[in-house]
């Protein structure tokens, strides 16, 4: 309560904490070790780059009081100050958390040399790097990331995802020894959990590009604390299609299998069920290393893997989702959607 997060005198902390426990921990099982992990990490800073919506000031609410992170907010300060006020949280900038505003922050000049540096031989003049470091929140958040003035930025509350995602790959970039970007989704479900790959950014990659997105997606779900079993989908079952698609996740398979050093439990091409059936797999193909459900579905195609995602979100009853969780970039970036809950907010910055 001294702290200001609390919307109103607590009178039983016991039952506050609990309440509050419970709403962090409905995610599940899958997200505590990640909890564990953000409490660990002291004083990690997180970059919001829709510092004024609500939904951003009620998860910074959380993930304060969690002591996940001390959130970057970028943001008028006047308007951030009145929302607050309006939902009723008491959190205060500078206190709990720090705003950047971009329409005088003192390292305006800083970040606007740097953008023009790094974008001067794609068309960005200095006007241009000035314009865009005062009125591009995700951009504005990108340079403070770059420049080490956080630990990671969460952004795409507004505005479509490609624009998002092109500013990051343009300012932070890929990791080292990485050549393609994807988005992975995570689906905590009543009866399994499930991550599906690639849900936002290639739209027909190719068999190298599902490999390397299969390594960087298997080595995110290690991080859930899960023992991650790889499915390559396909309309085809081991074989039963000679189909350019059904091919390419045939090559990639054999390729992660090889790249792995046969560590990674991965099989495919194969059918849905085949997946997360070891029964039905077993009937079309008793000799597959995969044992058991396949929980790492990668998809061939931007369109099956968005359109199983949103099938099974939207059937899956009680469901928690957690997502696009974005690999491969340089520093920890992830680009939201516009649906985005206060949850995933708290989930992502975790």
């Amino acid at each position: 309560m001294d702290s200001g997060v609390a919307t109103r005198p607590i009178t039983d902390f016991d039952a506050y904490r609990a309440k509050l426990s419970e709403f962090v921990y409905h995610t599940g099982v899958g997200m505590r070790a990640i909890f564990q992990a953000a409490r660990q990490a002291q004083g990690k800073r997180i970059i919001f780059a829709e510092g004024e919506d609500e939904r951003v000031l009620r998860a910074a609410q959380v993930v304060i009081e969690e002591k996940f992170a001390r959130p970057i907010l970028i943001g008028r300060p006047g308007v951030i100050e009145h929302r607050l006020e309006k939902a009723m949280l008491r959190i205060r900038p500078g206190i709990d958390f720090d705003i950047v505003n971009p329409e005088s922050d003192e390292r305006y000049r800083e970040c606007w040399t740097a953008y023009h540096q790094l974008m001067s031989r794609r068309g960005v003049t200095p006007a241009i790097a000035k314009e865009n470091m005062r009125r591009k929140p995700t951009l504005i958040g990108a340079m403070l990331l770059k420049l080490g003035y956080a630990d990671g930025l969460i952004c795409g509350m507004t505005g479509q995802f490609s624009h998002h995602l092109g500013v990051i790959d343009q300012v932070i970039g890929k990791r080292q020894g990485v050549s393609t970007l994807a988005a992975m989704n995570y689906l905590m479900l009543p009866a399994r959990s499930l991550f599906i790959c690639d849900t936002h950014v290639n739209e027909n990659p190719s068999a190298e590009q599902i490999a390397e997105m299969t390594l960087m997606a298997a080595e995110q779900v290690k991080r859930f604390g899960i023992h991650p079993k790889v499915g390559l989908l396909s309309h085809s079952n081991f074989g039963s299609s000679s189909s350019e698609s059904a091919k390419k996740m045939s090559r990639a398979a054999g390729m992660v299998s090889a790249l792995s050093a046969g560590e990674l439990e991965i099989d495919g091409e194969m059918h849905g069920d085949s997946a997360l059936s070891e029964s039905i797999r077993h009937e079309a193909n008793p000799e597959s290393p995969l044992k058991g459900e396949a929980n790492l579905l990668v998809m061939p195609n931007i369109d099956a893997a968005s359109i199983a995602y949103n099938l099974l979100k939207m059937t899956s009853g009680e469901g928690v989702t957690i997502g696009p969780i974005l690999l491969g970039t340089a520093r920890p970036v992830h680009v939201l959607t516009a649906t985005a809950t206060v949850r995933r907010l708290v989930n992502m910055t975790a």
